[in-house]
């Protein structure tokens, strides 16, 4: 049965001591469907999907009707089908999901400026100031279900705490449509009872790795000693576990929004087993990294490499550089050093993805030497190459030898300083337009931030 389908639906529906409880997380209930639900109210009751039914198409969205047959987001939409062959699948209208979210996040931001929207379809509030005026946290968060309820139809749960995390946790027991506030003094006995599965930072390997340890509850990992967990799960996110178990979590509501990552990630049409082609999808992902980080301003201290085979594992593999970089082929060099090892024989690719961590301000600080000198001035003279005549006029895997590439730049500056030139310019950049519609990489998404 899925995690959400609303069948451990837990609410706040008396009193409550809600003094210190100044942070709300507002969750809309099963966004994408419940906007298509709007249009069609005919389909209310009935398991409805959103997302693709072609080639490797995925499940965007679930009505709660559908998770109860085990169906969740992210799902290949053939396996959804499977457990649900009933269910109707819709297409997804992106630009109507993104109005409904305007509309909410409006509503939210006339209760509090102090808002720190998550996705789409969620946020964190903190209403510290907004009680004189609005009242309660408790009454706040009534106010915002009925404001969203009323002027735009959708639904929203609600969770009201004294921290980002117990909120959040609390806002999924609510769902859907409901409230649940968790008294500060509450927080340890509402968590402990919760499976494991509830801390952030848990997943699937995570989940397994604990319960061998005999940790099936948040309360289990409360309890653990710290030796034996770091063991399990490594130092780094044993403490993360042991303070997200005992309820604490200093962070404040962020209204500034930065980016934590810069990536790119393709999954592709039919599985990748020949290891050249996987590392030049590479090299072009961690060109689209870095010309993202350029844009920005950016440069990024780790680089992170993603895999997905064809049987759904997923690996990631990380490497901190010395210098942080902007730079492609560093990216791309870093990136590709953990390839050997993930790629044993036979292996079947079926999603790469390359993101930049850890990022600060370029120029942000002396640095003690650049070691990617001369392939900074290669692309960034390539970005003005590319600002002028666009993306498709030079080819990423010209990073693979700095003499091409050096080259290339040049000869595309002689090129353009006459108008045949430019006219052979333009032609090749359409052929290389046509040969990018063609490439089998389908589903790219960027992520992280």
């Amino acid at each position: 049965m899925s995690k959400q389908d609303g069948s451990s639906r837990q609410v706040t529906t008396g009193p409550v001591d809600d003094s210190a409880t100044p942070i709300l997380h507002v969750d809309m209930d099963a966004f994408f469907v419940s906007v298509e639900l709007l249009r069609r109210p005919e389909l209310r009751g009935r398991p409805v999907l959103v997302g693709g039914t072609a080639g490797r198409g995925v499940v965007s969205a679930a009505s709660y009707e559908a998770r109860r047959y085990g169906v969740n987001s992210a799902m290949p939409m053939s396996v959804a089908l499977q457990r649900c062959p009933n269910a109707v699948v819709l297409p997804g209208d992106y630009a109507s999901y993104s109005r409904y979210s305007k509309e909410v996040m409006r509503i939210f931001e006339s209760i509090t400026p102090l808002v720190e929207p998550l996705s789409i379809d969620e946020a964190f509030l903190d209403v510290s100031g907004a009680r004189r005026l609005h009242g309660s946290p408790a009454e706040i968060a009534w106010t915002i279900r009925r404001r969203v309820h009323d002027e735009t139809g959708l639904t929203c749960s609600i969770g009201v705490a004294a921290s980002k995390y117990v909120a959040k946790v609390a806002s999924s027991r609510a769902k859907p449509d409901g409230m649940l506030v968790v008294p500060a003094s509450d927080t340890v006995s509402f968590l402990h009872p919760l499976p494991v599965s509830a801390l952030w930072g848990v997943g699937r390997v995570t989940e397994e790795s604990l319960t061998r340890l005999g940790l099936r509850t948040v309360g289990d990992v409360a309890a653990m000693p710290a030796d034996a967990l770091e063991r399990a799960v490594g130092p780094s996110l044993a403490a993360r576990l042991t303070r997200l178990a005992n309820g604490i979590d200093p962070r404040d509501v962020e209204t500034a929004r930065s980016e934590k990552s810069i990536g790119h990630e393709v999954t592709f049409g039919h599985d990748l087993t020949d290891p050249e082609q996987i590392r030049r999808e590479l090299l072009r992902l961690s060109d689209d990294v870095a010309v993202r980080l350029r844009r920005a301003g950016l440069v990024g201290r780790t680089v992170v490499l993603k895999l997905r085979y064809g049987d759904f594992r997923t690996v990631t593999r990380s490497r901190t550089l010395g210098e942080p970089t902007d730079v492609a082929r560093r990216i791309y060099d870093e990136a590709q050093a953990a390839l050997p090892e993930l790629l044993g024989d036979g292996a079947r690719i079926r999603l790469i993805g390359v993101r930049a961590e850890h990022l600060r301000p370029s120029g942000g600080g002396a640095m003690l030497w650049d070691p990617d000198e001369e392939w900074r001035e290669a692309e960034r003279a390539v970005d003005e190459v590319t600002a002028r005549f666009g993306r498709g006029a030079v080819r990423p895997a010209a990073l693979v030898r700095a003499g091409e590439a050096a080259a290339r730049v040049e000869s595309m500056r002689r090129t353009a300083a006459d108008p045949e030139g430019r006219a052979r310019l333009a032609a090749e950049r359409s052929e290389q337009s046509e040969a990018d519609e063609g490439r089998t990489g389908v589903d790219r998404t960027q992520f992280g931030g």
